[in-house]
């Protein structure tokens, strides 16, 4: 679910580059599933985890992390999930680059319904087997984009008509964070001047996640000093990032992002 291209531009700079699974909602809600687990995956890094595992394999012995330049980036809920490592952990990421992540959840934006979006004719016992599912999962999700793990259109499970259902409603935080305690999962309430510098890459013509939340975080980074950047991809929506071409213009816009990670953390 993370673009090829993406990892490659990072590898080429020369930053090694963990691509972490976590578990899925419902069955735990975003704050114990998604957001605990990156968070742990951070603290584990810190820990000397990675530095551990790259020793284990002949391939990747030669690598070894610099913990003084570790950044985070991540599109739609990945975007969201970075943005928590920069607030409410043990040490924090040196910079986060954001591309079009859910944030902003007070806004009425999210309980409205998404008109341009039919629900799929499914029952709610259908719908309602993701709760079955055991161990909670952490493959065969759907994201906010709609990509799956292989590129291809998501067949209509359980869990993917369930996903698409709350979403077209706008009901999927009431199913995913009920507590809708928002300062745990929310960047923009937790922005101070320590919060690490943020990069938003931002599609106009996004509809799932509209530019104007994005831009509200923004606002709330420059209004605490934290060095910042947004970035306009003119004419792309919410899927941008796993359709784009390489050495298009949006290819171009939106590795503006990595330069601004590189220009913190260097070569």
């Amino acid at each position: 679910m993370v673009s090829a291209d993406q990892i490659e531009d990072c590898q080429e700079r020369g930053w090694i580059v963990v691509v972490p699974e976590h578990r899925l909602c419902p069955q735990v809600d975003i704050l114990q599933g998604p957001v605990s687990d990156c968070r742990d995956l951070l603290d584990w890094i810190y820990a000397g985890g990675l530095d551990e595992e790259l020793a284990s394999s002949g391939a990747t012995s030669p690598f070894k992390v610099d913990d003084k330049r570790v950044v985070t980036f991540g599109t739609s809920s990945g975007g969201t999930l970075a943005l928590t490592l920069g607030f409410d952990v043990k040490r924090p990421v040196v910079a986060i680059l954001d591309l079009y992540g859910a944030t902003n959840f007070q806004d009425s934006f999210w309980t409205q319904s998404l008109t341009f979006m039919k629900p799929p004719e499914c029952s709610e016992s259908f719908m309602s087997q993701v709760y079955e599912e055991k161990p909670v999962p952490i493959q065969g999700g759907l994201s906010l984009e709609g990509q799956t793990e292989d590129g291809k259109p998501p067949p209509m499970g359980p869990r993917t008509a369930f996903t698409m259902t709350h979403i077209a409603k706008g009901t999927l935080l009431d199913v995913c964070y009920p507590s809708k305690d928002w300062k745990k999962i929310d960047a923009c309430l937790n922005v101070a001047p320590e919060f690490p510098p943020t990069c938003i890459v931002h599609g106009l013509e996004d509809k799932m996640v509209p530019p104007f939340l994005s831009r509200t975080l923004c606002r709330r980074l420059e209004e605490e000093g934290v060095r910042s950047q947004f970035i306009d991809v003119p004419g792309e929506g919410h899927t941008f990032a796993g359709k784009m071409s390489k050495g298009s213009r949006t290819w171009d816009l939106q590795r503006k992002g990595f330069d601004f990670l590189e220009s913190i953390i260097g070569r």
